[in-house]
């Protein structure tokens, strides 16, 4: 064989190429270790569980007076798209995401969708009398698939019977989800949190339960006047009796600080009964 001759300057290339050879796979591992780091980066903090931009939707269209809200639905419905770019986030959560999050936050999450959604739906058909008036005489509204979730086409009524209740035996979430309607408790004006929820609902059930319009002690007639919402079936009796053996002893220690008054109603000395609930939308013109 005839021995190869090489100049220095193709010396030098080899030698260039052999350590660029032995360089190259280690700069791209590392690079690829980088971006995948930077991609579970990127997921872990994909969603936003504070919901800032809810927070500050409700803070902008949600009147709080007291124990009460009430939505400015038309300043809304002009203003809508920062409603809709924010639920668009909501319905781009899949299944998966949505399953590794601890249960506070997927319940926040899931309260916070029904109540982003049931506004968008009153904007939708606005200007509306009444949600029940929404689809005609033969269409429930409730179940009206207008929206995607968790990879699925929705309907509120998906959200709160078929997933809330019949997955996370909470009963409070009744004074947290808002149905666009006067009856409802109030829409709070700060989203749903999983790192707040205990004491937000707890907050909620307390104001729900203090406001002498939808729920009142009546020592005179020997009565405790409830909100519909705790009435039996279509109502929701069942739960708070799961939670707490009967409604009257859900209720006792929320209506009133006085143990005596606690025992009176959770006795049964004091009878129930349920007051008519507006259904008129809540809304501020």
């Amino acid at each position: 064989m005839l021995k190869q001759r090489f100049s220095p300057q193709a010396k030098w290339v080899l030698f260039s190429g052999f350590i660029l050879g032995l360089i190259t796979p280690l700069s791209l591992a590392t690079a690829e270790d980088n971006t995948t780091s930077a991609q579970q980066a990127s997921v872990a903090a994909g969603f936003d569980h504070s919901y800032k931009v809810w927070t500050e939707i409700l803070q902008n269209f949600v009147v709080v007076k007291g124990p009460a809200s009430q939505v400015k639905y038309l300043e809304l419905k002009k203003g809508r798209k920062v409603l809709d770019d924010f639920l668009s986030q909501l319905s781009n959560v899949t299944e998966s995401e949505f399953k590794a999050w601890k249960k506070e936050q997927q319940l926040a999450f899931l309260i916070n969708a029904y109540n982003g959604f049931t506004l968008q739906h009153i904007v939708n058909n606005y200007p509306v009398a009444s949600i029940r008036k929404i689809g005609g005489f033969f269409t429930n509204p409730w179940r009206v698939e207008f929206f995607g979730l968790l990879g699925k086409k929705r309907h509120l009524d998906w959200i709160e019977h078929g997933t809330i209740r019949k997955n996370y035996q909470e009963p409070r979430i009744h004074f947290a989800l808002n149905c666009a309607s006067v009856g409802c408790p109030a829409l709070r004006q700060e989203a749903f949190t999983g790192d707040q929820l205990t004491d937000q609902l707890e907050e909620q059930a307390k104001l729900f339960l203090r406001d002498t319009t939808r729920n009142r002690i009546d020592e005179k007639e020997g009565k405790v006047f409830l909100s519909k919402i705790f009435d039996t079936e279509p109502w929701f009796a069942e739960d708070f009796t799961k939670k707490a053996g009967s409604v009257a002893a859900f209720v006792a220690p929320y209506m009133t600080d006085d143990p005596a008054m606690q025992e009176k109603i959770k006795g049964g000395e004091l009878k129930l009964d349920f007051l008519k609930y507006d259904w008129g939308l809540n809304e501020i013109k």
